[in-house]
């Protein structure tokens, strides 16, 4: 097996989908969303993916969503597409990510079906076949936990360049950074991960997604900071202000991982207004409240700091 050339490292931004109140998608509120994070100092933008509710996006809007990420974005960060579902929607859409020069794909998980191992190798190798020129980034999550020996077989394609976790089998996560550590990246993607990265930092992963930077980067970046630093005083203090209060109420409910995150960004004055599609639902006033007062503490504690003109 050779060795990775690598993907885009650090804290992972993940947009969401704003959508008005009749339910069109607002590409002005996008493209401004999008731009708060990569000023904010996210690694990578991630288009299209479950925070961005792909799961609801026709194939025009998933167009749309890239081309204002391609824009908004300006080349500072690689940006990764949301590629999964049916076969021959995840086919296609990994050409659109092609064709519109992404640097690589997440591979969602696909429709509803709970496949064998050998499901999930034809799944992702047609895929893969198809989109030679595009990296490639497993997801373990719900219906689809690659197996260490599915993933054997994958590593066949030079493609595959990482593996994002959200399972939190930390078992399986040991045995497949020993065996596929320098062939692909490894990234946590467990549902706010900063609550997890302790236990994934030993096994020499340092690359996560974070929907909370999506309102709140900047504490982001202090955590992150602070984490690779083993500053423990300023974790612990991020943890009880900010981290688990938020973690408590996205706990709640179905759907909250992308729900609140919009109520965050409305919060805070970004352009979202909290609307999301079916299935997912809002956020209910009484947890809208709570958002409100962690994130008035949170924003006194840790302020933004200025930028020097």
């Amino acid at each position: 097996m050779g060795q990775s050339t690598g993907i885009a490292k650090g804290i992972l931004g993940f947009p969401v989908a704003p959508f008005t109140e009749t339910g069109r998608l607002d590409e002005q509120a996008l493209f401004e969303n999008i731009r708060f994070l990569v000023e904010g100092g996210l690694d990578a933008i991630y288009i299209a993916c479950g925070s961005g509710e792909f799961q609801s996006l026709d194939r025009a809007e998933y167009e749309v969503m890239l081309d204002t990420a391609f824009e908004a974005v300006a080349g500072k960060v690689p940006i990764y597409t949301g590629v999964g579902g049916n076969l021959r929607t995840a086919v296609e859409l990994a050409a659109v990510s092609a064709e519109k020069g992404a640097a690589g794909y997440l591979l969602l998980p696909p429709y509803l079906i709970h496949g064998e191992q050998e499901g999930l190798y034809q799944y992702a190798k047609e895929i893969f076949d198809n989109a030679p020129t595009l990296d490639a980034i497993l997801y373990q999550r719900d219906n689809a936990v690659y197996s260490i020996d599915t993933v054997r077989r994958l590593t066949a394609y030079p493609q595959l360049k990482g593996i994002k976790d959200g399972i939190g089998n930390m078992e399986l996560n040991i045995c497949l950074t020993q065996e596929f550590k320098g062939r692909v990246d490894f990234l946590n993607g467990m549902p706010m991960a900063e609550v997890t990265m302790p236990a994934y930092l030993p096994l020499g992963i340092t690359t996560y997604s974070s929907a909370i930077s999506n309102y709140i980067p900047h504490i982001s970046r202090l955590y992150y900071e602070s984490l690779l630093a083993g500053d423990q005083s300023t974790l612990d203090d991020l943890y009880a202000d900010v981290i688990l209060p938020i973690n408590r109420i996205r706990k709640q409910r179905k759907g909250y991982a992308v729900a609140l995150i919009k109520a965050g960004m409305e919060i805070i004055g970004l352009s979202t207004r909290g609307y999301v599609r079916p299935p997912v639902v809002p956020v209910t006033k009484e947890h809208y409240k709570e958002m409100e007062q962690i994130l008035a503490k949170a924003l006194e504690k840790y302020p933004q700091k200025q930028k020097t003109p």
